[in-house]
């Protein structure tokens, strides 16, 4: 490939990227500029065909001389026009990828760089995507969809209009070929549907208008089960270009002559049922776009968003062509920002609060109804079965929150949502009717608010629009007494999502009421710090009616019932309580009331379900206090009772009744037994270090495990009757319920209880893991529970109480597989998990198979807790070997980096391990394959991989001061493998392999005494001279190993096996 020294010069010094005098140099744009310098050196003043040969043998030196290559005539490409067709024809002949590189790099640059790409870059990076569809190139559909996406809605400039218009003329110049992919026909579907509703006004607008709609029709009616895999969003974008000629006589043969379109196709229920995907709803964000929303929703702290919403504002939504993008906002904050239990409960900014500040901002009418019905969307056709509760979630939160400072927001959407069910489309009115209640009763069943009266029924809505929401939802709105008023200052300024507190949050577990806003401030003046509570809402109690459970009693027992409602006084309730439990243990008790019995406690005592359970300081009386409660006298009975008593059994089916009617009660017992004073007396019955006689009433040794004089206690108390420990009591009701099974009812119990109360879930935590070791230990159940709703104060306490020994959260025989199942759960509960493991004494060697699993792109997590672990330990050949056995990528700098660090800190060390895995991979292939096999699947380690790796890290120590490959191990290894390797290793390794070839050069020459050349051989044996003791048992071994390296060349083959290699090795 001939290039002219003026256009290749102007070429190279060309910008690729826009920047002003200010910028740094970007790192891309370095790169690509090094990679052109390298195939202009290659091919300056060559003929075309000696220009391919020179590009194809430096290929042919490895992967990243064949990404040099590629990735300088791409720029070639895109910076010089002229030589454009020229390159693309090289690009093609010497691609051995199938342009992957390329295809990855244009990605890249359209996903990150393209606002700051010159205009002649823009109009070449589409004449390349133009080339790349003609050729066929497999994954040109990924690029076109990217291409899509940069294409902004809302945004009539003439740089978008240039995109939009081109990308359209490939995609209908070649439609052969988009045919072939459903995935781009419903993409390419998608985004122009949407782009049709900005092109209006001039002639030019209209023109590409017209293209935009013959392009849809055709694809919509050739290909209509393609693009039903949109989902319902495919009718929203319809409805908003109904009036269109064209799209008038589609819709009719939607809604009545379905078959025409497909014979799959029975209707637009169909279509509205399914739900709409991801990808689809975050193709119509820019990728600028899409990052700065994500980085609001997930690093902008509640109240100090004005800032950023200010420059969203101005940079996308300043215009009146730009309202119609709040739509594709709201779908996109709906559908694709699901945020993690972490976000939720943090103080961070919540979705519902930038739909708010769009939905207050909005300038249009049309834009305004377009953005509600963008945000109740989901709610029309909901089902709990297929559809997620976070895409319904916003907008009941926005009404929730809006109700105190913009009442006239939550009248609006309240409005909307009560008038669209007959309205979006009557013949399917009762199917938005049944969506619409299904939203409101799964948010009510997931808690997102404890109950939808307050809301429905609030005075500060008028009478009428109350009266519509009790005709419309009767069933979520209060009863007819008169609804609880609400003390509601007057409305802030229009910045709601500023003023408003995170603390009244959604996902309350706990009574719900208004706060008012002098609770914004604490005693001292000073803000509240913003944390996640549950949203405290008043409650009306139900008079309870248990009079059909009461007629199936005995007289006694129905009069102490009765006595146990009327009580007010906690004392006399327990008085009457222990009453019952005390006729239950009467021999002649009837055990088929216990059931009934069960059903009258349950609902007597629903209170004690209600609300926090842990009291909000912790002491030795407050914890009394709080297990003082009526219900809580079955749980006291159990302890102080022998376990082969018959009235054990008969409180513990008691319990199994309650059990099913209240699920609760599982972590209540457990609560009771940490706390009471009682329970933990059942642990601790002898504080002394010799065994006693076992205590009369207990029949049990509690000390068993610390005795000093373990025969005699094995003697007086055999393992049969020997202590449970105070759990010992939950383990006996687990088998009595009707899960029957520990581990099972464990696991749910502990489940409800993150559910319902995050306090108690951590008290609970320590003794859990230290009565249940087997039911804890061997999964990571319990512990991803733990980490999924933790916050950092949290999990520094359950660290505190693995160091002060009070709590075990990991084994060595079951850590590794807890940490590989952590890889798929969210980044902070890996992080929490890895901190967790951290604060263990659990050897490094035990997890280091863990690095076999572990995928940079997709577990940087555990990445970066293993690396900053590794840094600490001292290397040993495993750990080497592990690290040495991931693949080798480019942009996975963890292998090169921790032998960097080993390197400057332990070279030795790590020197003589590398020569060992070196060796012993160069081994003949029968023997590689048998010290594979023997290894099971710890180390899956071939030579090519140790020699990248070791190649890039003499890459990243060029410039440093560091002579780790001075080393004498490390170059006798590189000369043993370079002697056995073939032709295209020692290529591909050449500037590793001509560190071996300095050293055989300086050993190889005559010295006139070993002492002598031993000690002047090399620059590295006179910097080792450093050490003389050492020096002296190096020198000999040293002149032995280059005695027999001075062999002549014929007889280098033969080295293979030798004897001095050999010994080196062990």
């Amino acid at each position: 490939m001939e290039l002219p020294k003026g256009k290749a010069g102007a070429a190279a010094a060309g910008k690729l990227l826009l920047s002003s005098l200010l910028d740094s140099k970007d790192e891309l744009e370095e790169r690509l500029e090094r990679c052109v310098g390298i195939v202009i050196s290659l091919t300056n003043g060559l003929s075309e065909r000696e220009a391919n040969d020179a590009l194809n043998a430096h290929i042919c030196k490895g992967t990243p001389q064949h990404e040099e290559i590629c990735l300088g005539l791409f720029t070639l490409v895109l910076t010089d026009p002229a030589q454009a067709q020229k390159c693309y024809r090289d690009l093609a002949l010497v691609s051995r990828d199938g342009m992957n590189i390329v295809l990855n790099k244009i990605n890249h640059i359209l996903m990150e760089k393209y606002l700051k790409l010159q205009d002649t870059c823009r109009t070449q990076l589409v004449w390349l995507l133009r080339e790349l569809v003609k050729s066929g190139v497999l994954g040109a559909d990924g690029v076109c969809m990217t291409f899509m996406k940069q294409i902004a809605g809302g945004d009539v400039t003439a740089k978008n209009i240039w995109l939009a218009e081109n990308v359209l003329e490939i995609l209908m110049e070649q439609r052969e070929w988009v045919l072939k992919s459903s995935l781009l026909v419903a993409m390419a579907v998608y985004t122009y549907l949407r782009l049709i509703v900005d092109h209006h006004g001039t002639a030019a607008l209209q023109a590409l208008r017209q293209k935009e709609v013959e392009f849809c029709i055709s694809l919509l009616r050739e290909r209509f089960m393609d693009c039903f895999m949109i989902g319902r969003d495919l009718v929203r974008l319809l409805q908003n270009v109904a009036r269109i000629p064209e799209f008038e006589q589609l819709w009719k043969d939607i809604l009545h002559n379905p078959q025409v379109l497909s014979s799959q196709f029975t209707g637009v229920l169909q279509l509205l049922q399914s739900r709409t995907s991801r990808k689809f709803l975050a193709c119509r964000l820019t990728p600028d776009m899409e990052t700065k929303l994500l980085f609001m929703t997930s690093r902008v702290r509640f109240g100090q968003q004005k800032r950023y919403q200010d420059w969203f504002q101005r940079q996308y939504l300043s215009t009146p062509d730009s309202q119609s993008l709040r739509c594709d906002l709201i779908r996109y904050i709906c559908g694709v920002v699901h945020p993690s239990n972490e976000v939720l409960s943090s103080d961070i900014l919540p979705r519902w609060a930038i739909i708010g500040w769009l939905l207050t901002t909005c300038t249009s009418n049309v834009a305004a109804s377009n953005a509600k019905l963008a945000l109740f969307y989901d709610w029309l056709f909901f089902n709990p079965e297929k559809d997620s509760i976070m895409n319904i979630e916003p907008a009941i939160l926005v009404m929730h929150h809006s109700m105190k400072p913009h009442p006239a927001i939550t009248a609006t959407l309240l409005d909307f949502m009560c008038r669209i069910i007959p309205n979006f489309y009557p013949p399917l009115e009762a199917h938005v009717r049944q969506g619409v209640f299904n939203s409101l009763t799964h948010i009510v069943e997931k808690r997102v608010l404890a109950h939808l009266a307050p809301l429905f029924d609030n005075p500060k809505l008028d009478k009428e629009l109350r009266a519509m929401l009790r005709e419309k939802f009767p069933e979520f709105c209060s009863s007819p007494s008169p609804p609880i008023e609400v003390k509601i200052e007057e409305p802030v300024p229009m910045e709601m999502e500023n003023h408003l507190e995170k603390d009244d949050g959604c996902y309350d577990n706990a009574e719900a009421a208004f706060s008012d806003d002098e609770e914004e401030l604490n005693s001292k003046g000073k803000k509240r710090e913003f944390r996640f509570h549950p949203i405290k809402e008043s409650i009306v109690e139900e008079p309870v009616d248990i009079t059909p459970f009461l007629e199936q009693l005995d007289e006694s027992l129905k009069d102490k019932v009765l006595q146990l409602q009327k009580g007010s006084d906690t004392e006399a309730q327990c008085e009457v309580m222990q009453e019952i439990v005390d006729q239950v243990l009467e021999e002649d008790f009837d055990s088929e009331q216990l059931s009934v019995l069960a059903s009258c406690l349950q609902e007597l005592f629903k209170a004690h379900f209600r609300g926090e359970v842990l009291p909000e300081e912790i002491t030795e009386e407050s914890l009394e206090e709080s297990v003082g409660k009526p219900l809580y006298l079955i749980f006291r009975n159990l302890c102080q009772m022998q376990e082969d008593n018959s009235g054990f059994s008969l409180l513990l089916d008691l319990l199994s009744e309650l059990y099913q009617k209240q699920p609760k009660i599982g972590y209540h017992l457990l609560y009771y037994l940490r706390a009471s004073k009682i329970a933990l007396g059942r642990m601790v019955l002898y504080e002394s270090c010799v065994c006693q006689v076992c205590c009369a009433r207990y029949q049990v040794c509690q000390v068993r495990a610390r005795c000093a004089v373990p025969g005699v206690c094995q003697v007086l108390c055999p393992p049969s009757k020997a202590a449970l420990g105070r759990m010992g009591l939950y383990e006996s009701f687990a088998q009595a319920t009707q899960l029957g099974e520990l581990h099972t009812c464990l696991m749910m119990d502990m489940k409800a209880c993150q559910e319902d109360d995050v306090r108690l879930l951590c008290f609970l935590t320590p003794s859990i893991y230290t009565e249940f070791p087997d039911e804890t230990l061997r999964s990571g159940e319990l512990l991803n529970m733990i980490v999924a709703v933790i916050d950092s104060f949290q999990l520094q306490e359950l660290v505190c109480h693995v160091m002060m020994g009070n709590l075990v959260m990991f084994r060595k025989d079951s850590v590794l597989n807890i940490l590989i199942q952590s890889l798929d759960w969210e980044t902070f509960e890996q992080y929490c998990t890895w901190q967790l493991f951290l604060a263990h004494n659990i050897p490094l060697e035990t997890i280091i198979p863990i690095l076999q699993h572990l995928k940079y792109k997709e577990h940087p997590e555990a990445l970066s807790c293993l690396l900053l672990q590794l840094r600490r330990e001292k290397p040993s050949e495993e750990m080497v070997k592990m690290v040495l056995s991931r693949p080798c990528h480019p942009e996975d700098q963890f292998t090169t980096s921790i032998l960097r660090h080993w390197g400057l800190r332990h070279d030795d060390l790590l020197g003589e391990h590398i020569k060992a895995l070196l060796i012993k991979n160069n081994s003949l292939p029968r023997k590689r394959q048998s010290l594979r096999s023997s290894s099971s699947k710890l180390a899956q380690l071939t030579l090519e991989q140790i020699l990248e790796h070791l190649d890039n890290l003499r890459l990243n120590l060029t410039n440093t001061k560091q002579n780790f490959f001075s080393q004498t191990p490390i170059l006798q290894a590189l000369q043993h493998v370079q002697a056995s390797c073939d032709e295209a290793h020692k290529m591909k390794f050449s500037d590793l392999f001509s560190l071996a070839e300095e050293y055989e050069d300086s050993s190889s020459k005559p010295p006139k005494s070993r002492r002598k050349a031993t000690a002047l051989s090399s620059p590295r044996s006179r910097k080792n001279a450093a050490q003389p003791p050492n020096n002296e048992e190096e020198s000999g071994s040293s002149s032995a190993s280059e005695e027999e390296d001075t062999k002549p060349k014929p007889a280098k083959r033969k080295r293979k096996g030798s004897s001095a290699v050999g010994s080196d090795s062990d």
